[in-house]
């Protein structure tokens, strides 16, 4: 159960709490990391990506295009830099292209 706190606390805050009391934290960047591969890579590639999770900092992409797939492994390390600063930690220290 959760200490009851005489000060507000604003929905944030509270949502915080709850997700760091109930180690919620990894599901929550795995949800992250997915929204974030689609905010950044745009509609084109996104309508290629078939799967994208994250498992033990390795970012997992499966894509339906071997010439998109190719093409982006070029750029993979600025790929992982950009989803890191987008999330705002370093949570992917590897893009594997499936």
């Amino acid at each position: 159960m959760t200490k009851r706190y005489n000060e507000n606390l604003s929905l944030s805050e509270a949502l915080q709490s709850f997700i760091k009391e109930n180690q919620l934290e990894k599901g929550m960047d795995k949800i992250e990391v997915r929204n974030a591969w689609v905010e950044l890579m745009g509609n084109g590639v996104a309508n290629y990506t078939q799967d994208v999770f994250l498992k033990n900092e390795t970012l997992y992409v499966s894509l339906t295009s071997s010439v998109l797939r190719e093409e982006l492994s070029y750029g993979k390390q600025k790929i992982i830099s950009m989803i890191n600063e987008n999330l705002g930690k370093d949570l992917v220290k590897e893009l594997i292209l499936r």
